[in-house]
């Protein structure tokens, strides 16, 4: 072989590597020659591109390898789905309308869907009309028959596991779509500005700000989030749940923000034209992938870079999207459990194939700011040397001895290892949480370099590890006894804060929720100091984690309110009968899904934060608040097991439930009244 013809191999071989094609398609493209015709000036040509190639990246294929993807980690990305749904408002209720449950990946295409979003802002839109033109009473009456006529659907529609009937869910998705929340705050705000004029300018000022501020800081992002986390479980066999906050490790969430809001409005402004509206959305689709990869790229070069990829390949996308049918189908009859348990994250998988395929052609073909596409480790493993140079000092720190874990003796050890409980020997107990908190990290980086995961180190924009913020919120620390007696009474106040803020907005009144007469839930603040310490050998393992947290507080709930039904003589503190997936009244499903979210944020931020908190003050003030706060509660026990909270709103929701058609009859007697004087 001559010295040009070396040279010529040599820099193809950089020129392909480059482009992330694999050594393969290189010897297949040099046994033809094409090297050497190509020669080393102008665009790659696309004659260079094998037939066996473009196979690979059939519909097909792509399925198949996101089908591979979401097997390898099916609980992170439903979980990640379920939260990106909920957090863009499109929730799954029985009854509800094919496209429900459609959830991230439906959001992330530029189809026309339906949701409960579309549904709250069409109710806007008409209750400001109607109170424009003077048609307030008309208004009022409408919406107290919308909510009646919600509650009868669903119960004339749904069985008893699937009642849509009661529950704050439903009754607040009820109430939004009504508008009865509005009408609540017009009256509010007339009362402040005097006319029903300003109220409602105030009304739609104060709206849009709120609902652009959650839309462009929060639904925006957490979807390019998602997108990350979906491209990097492609390539990676492990993504850890820490990847939710690369973003603000890069300090890029403010620009992401930006630069989702500009993509929107310029949708907005092409919508206006209808037929170019439906052009740019599949024009700009790729626009969330490109933030995801490059989230330092400009918001105008992230829009033509979108374009120019996905030119030629609108229909194409259209078509992929379309064979998605039979799954929303099948939606339908599952009343959305399929688009939950599968559909959504396996959708979302596929078009983070498809995404992958576009930027290898992108690539390839050389199209103007392709070299915007930068990241090429989240697309492919990078090798082990690259790997030991980037991670030399974990390397060593590996091949070294690590230092013996401190040990504890007595019942002192058996606490701290078995629920992280620390009694006595301080300095021990300190010692033993700093050097799992070493390990911890060396771990994740041991990970990188082995290649399980994403190697953030090679990340084109440097990470911003704050060392010093994560071992604050180091979750594998012990607790000590009065730091977790002062977190059970403040996670009881926040239980308790929780319950009679959602009466309050679900019913307009003020109710003492529990069974006791203190502002305190136990039931709270239990069921999170169990988790917190019964669940204590899975904080390594989020998913067993969450899923064990569910069991646990069901397990809690459950036969509390066997206990207290009993105690009490059949009295009920809580009843779930007609909520969706219940059991018995005593458990729903909704709860059970909050009560893991909860969980997840008590273990891993709430609770690491209140003790870091808490070991600041000293240890006689800890102490003293503690003795104050047993014997209070102490005192409302002994006080609550003779005269226990029960009444309005709280144990009668029988007499409740047969209260509302008379209450209703009586205001719609008193609209006529009133109608009948002004007339």
């Amino acid at each position: 072989m001559t010295a040009a013809r070396v040279h010529v191999t040599e820099r193809y071989r950089a020129k392909l590597r480059l482009a992330d094609l694999d050594c393969r398609t290189y010897n297949g493209l040099r046994g033809r020659g094409a090297l050497y015709a190509a020669g080393m000036r102008g665009p790659m040509p696309t004659e260079i591109i094998t037939e066996s190639r473009e196979k690979m990246h059939t519909r097909k294929q792509m399925k198949t390898a996101a089908k591979k993807a979401l097997k390898q980690h099916y609980f992170l990305f439903l979980l990640l789905c379920l939260a990106a749904s909920l957090l863009a408002g499109e929730l799954v209720m029985s009854g509800g309308s094919g496209r429900s449950g459609g959830g991230l990946a439906e959001d992330m295409t530029p189809q026309t869907r339906v949701t409960f979003t579309d549904a709250i802002a069409t109710s806007f839109t008409e209750f400001v009309v109607d109170v424009a033109e003077g048609k307030k009473e008309d208004r009022e009456q409408r919406i107290r028959e919308k909510e009646g006529s919600y509650a009868e659907e669903a119960e004339r529609e749904g069985g008893e596991i699937f009642g849509r009937s009661r529950g704050v869910f439903a009754s607040v998705v009820n109430k939004l779509a009504s508008g009865a929340y509005l009408m609540t705050l017009l009256v509010g705000l007339r009362s402040l500005v005097g006319t029903d004029e300003a109220a409602v300018v105030v009304l739609l000022l104060g709206a849009l700000a709120l609902l652009c501020l959650f839309q462009i800081f929060v639904v925006g992002v957490c979807r390019t989030v998602v997108i990350r986390m979906f491209l990097e479980g492609r390539c990676y066999e492990k993504v850890p749940g820490q990847r939710i906050w690369f973003l603000l490790r890069v300090k890029k969430w403010c620009h992401v923000a930006v630069a989702n809001f500009v993509t929107g409005l310029f949708l907005f402004l092409w919508g206006l034209t209808l037929i170019g509206g439906v052009i740019k959305a599949y024009s700009y689709h790729l626009v969330p992938y490109l933030l995801a990869e490059n989230p330092s790229m400009k918001t105008l070069d992230a829009i033509s870079l979108s374009r120019r990829l996905m030119d030629g390949h609108k229909w194409e996308c259209f078509v992929l999207e379309l064979s998605f049918l039979g799954w929303d189908l099948l939606g339908i009859l599952t009343f959305g459990v399929s688009n939950i348990l599968f559909a959504t994250p396996y959708k979302t998988a596929v078009m983070a194939e498809y995404y992958a395929r576009l930027r290898s052609l992108g690539i390839r073909n050389r199209v103007e700011g392709a070299g915007l596409l930068n990241d090429r480790y989240l697309f492919a493993h990078a090798d082990k040397y690259t790997l030991k140079t980037e991670y030399a000092d974990v390397d060593r720190e590996c091949g070294a001895q690590s230092p013996k874990l401190p040990e504890l003796k007595g019942i002192s050890g058996f606490l701290a290892e078995t629920f992280g409980v620390a009694v006595g020997q301080g300095k021990e107990i300190q010692a033993l949480e700093e050097e799992r908190s070493r390990r911890f990290l060396l771990e994740y980086d041991r990970k990188a370099l082995e290649g399980q995961i994403y190697p953030t180190r090679l990340h084109p924009v440097p990470e911003k590890r704050k060392r010093k913020w994560v071992v604050s919120l180091n979750y594998l620390r012990c607790y000590s006894v009065w730091s977790v007696i002062l977190m059970f009474f403040a996670l009881s106040f926040v239980g308790w804060l929780w319950e009679v803020g959602l009466h309050l907005i679900a019913d307009g009144a003020f109710v003492n929720r529990g069974v006791l007469h203190g502002p305190w839930l136990p039931i709270y603040g239990t069921g999170s100091v169990m988790m917190l310490l019964l669940l204590n050998r899975f904080r390594r393992k989020p998913v067993l984690e969450f899923l064990l947290a569910i069991a646990l507080c069901g397990c809690v709930e459950y036969f509390t309110s066997v206990y207290l039904e009993y105690v009490h003589d059949g009295t009920r503190w809580w009843d779930y009968t007609g909520y969706f997936l219940n059991l018995h009244g005593r458990i729903c499903a909704e709860g059970l899904l909050v009560f893991g979210i909860g969980g997840m944020a008590i273990v891993y931020v709430l609770a690491p934060f209140l003790d870091g908190l808490l070991r600041r003050l000293p240890s006689g003030l800890l102490i003293g608040v503690g003795i104050l706060l047993l014997c209070l509660f102490a005192a409302d026990q002994v006080y609550s097991s003779g005269h226990p909270n029960e009444g309005k709103g709280i144990t009668d929701y029988q007499s409740r439930i047969q209260m509302q058609p008379q209450i209703q009859t009586q205001i719609q007697i008193q609209i006529q009244t009133r109608e009948v004087r002004i007339v």
